[in-house]
């Protein structure tokens, strides 16, 4: 049995307080909101904070409004997320990717703030720490070698987050805090395409809410792919957002995001510009996954073979495309993912 390392526990109740007990310990803390990613790493020592500090006594942090736009409390779980009848009916996406998240179980615990700051993953990290001392470590974690790509300079692990790239196609935002105050930055400049250092988040803040522009015309969807129906990580993410002129038809703005096949996430702008101004015709839908496609680098340190994983990541930009369209892509869906997201939803 893996056992949790030793470790000190602070609940505090307010934001303000969580900061400044972040500030007081220094980088040997770590915030725990739903602890599905975190307390699995500790115990296989991928991680060992001196201090946890729970945020789950912090009543801000689980509100939710959909006044002028919609602001979630970053420890909503995903669950709420997919009761949520307003994300499912204004961004699809979002909520698409939210019910595609491991199980029921985990969904009941993980946090939309925690699954935007998942640890990124790889083989020869995801192991008990006797299995990766027998290889001699990788960079990632005490050692100073990436097993995937061993004259890489950097950490290859991939980025495994289901709402990250949902959300930068959604031109959503996020709040963090810190004692020294408040930014609100774009979700797409949280990342960093780097296996160690994947967050440009400091260690001193915290990610308090996800804030979201009104629906306004936009249309958006999240296709994942992974070898089972539940539980896996994604092997392949990819989020597509379009806003429609008043003909319904004609695209003016557009999103293409790719997850799992880096260290962060992957936005084609080239696949965008070719749909602003033109119908999502067969042809065009097909030229634009052509483009998204050449964004996938995806490395051999998940499940599948990185070549196939490339070549399938235009096939499901197409699929993606063809429902903002309007297709019926249910069964397309189902082969695909392997799940149907509509059947997240309880009750």
């Amino acid at each position: 049995m893996m056992r949790l390392p030793r470790f000190a526990y602070r609940a505090p109740e307010t934001v303000h307080e969580a900061v400044t007990i972040l500030a007081g310990e220094g980088p040997s803390a770590r915030v725990l909101a739903g602890g599905t990613d975190l307390l699995p790493n500790m115990k296989r020592r991928q991680q060992t904070p001196a201090t946890l500090v729970s945020l789950r006594r912090i009543p801000a942090l689980h509100r939710t409004s959909h006044a002028q736009g919609v602001a979630l409390g970053a420890c909503t779980t995903l669950a709420d997320l997919v009761q949520d009848r307003g994300i499912r009916d204004g961004h699809p996406a979002l909520w698409q990717a939210a019910a595609q998240v491991a199980t029921p179980h985990l969904r009941n615990t993980a946090t939309l703030g925690g699954n935007l700051c998942l640890d990124t993953r790889c083989w020869y990290y995801d192991q008990n720490w006797e299995w990766r001392r027998a290889i001699d470590f990788c960079m990632k974690k005490d050692g100073s070698t990436c097993w995937v790509a061993p004259g890489s300079p950097r950490c290859l692990a991939v980025s495994s987050t289901d709402t990250a790239p949902a959300l930068v196609a959604l031109g959503a935002h996020v709040r963090l805090e810190s004692a020294d105050g408040t930014r609100v930055v774009p979700v797409a400049e949280l990342f960093r395409n780097d296996g160690i250092e994947y967050l440009a988040k400091r260690a001193d803040e915290i990610l308090t809410e996800v804030l979201l522009e009104p629906a306004d015309g936009w249309r958006s969807a999240y296709w994942k792919l992974r070898r089972r129906g539940s539980f896996d990580f994604p092997v392949l993410g990819v989020a597509a957002a379009a806003r429609f002129a008043s003909d319904g038809r004609t695209v003016e703005q557009a999103r293409v995001v790719l997850g799992a096949v880096s260290s962060m996430p992957q936005t084609s702008v080239d696949a965008a510009e070719l749909l602003v101004g033109h119908e999502l015709t067969d042809a065009r839908i097909e030229r634009a996954a052509q483009a998204a496609g050449k964004v996938a680098k995806p490395m051999d340190n998940t499940d599948f073979t990185l070549h196939w994983r490339k070549r399938v990541a235009g096939e499901m930009v197409s699929w993606a495309l063809r429902e903002l369209r309007g297709d019926d892509v249910r069964a397309a869906r189902v082969r695909y993912a392997r799940h149907d997201p509509g059947a997240a939803i309880e009750g």
